[in-house]
């Protein structure tokens, strides 16, 4: 989705080249309009990439933080490291 994304940001610079060089306000709203369905597309790509990355029926808010810290994981084995 995001080549496809990109695809539509290129298209809008070159409909804004167009549009600059003719003068003409249908390239201009032409841009306008390839460059809000990019930008849709992007918002939509990246909901989607967050959502699959916390996974199906998981709630990252719940999670309890990770204590595998250096310390805390010589503690929890009598304190015998390096």
């Amino acid at each position: 989705m995001l080549v496809v994304t990109l695809v539509l940001a290129a298209v809008g610079f070159g409909l804004l080249v167009v549009a600059l060089m003719t003068g003409s306000v249908i390239w201009a709203w032409g841009c306008i309009v390839v460059c809000v369905a990019g930008a849709v597309l992007l918002l939509v790509s990246a909901l989607a990439g967050r959502r699959t990355a916390a996974g199906p029926g998981r709630d990252t808010d719940s999670v309890p933080p990770s204590t595998t810290s250096g310390e805390s994981a010589n503690r929890s084995h009598g304190g015998e490291g390096d």
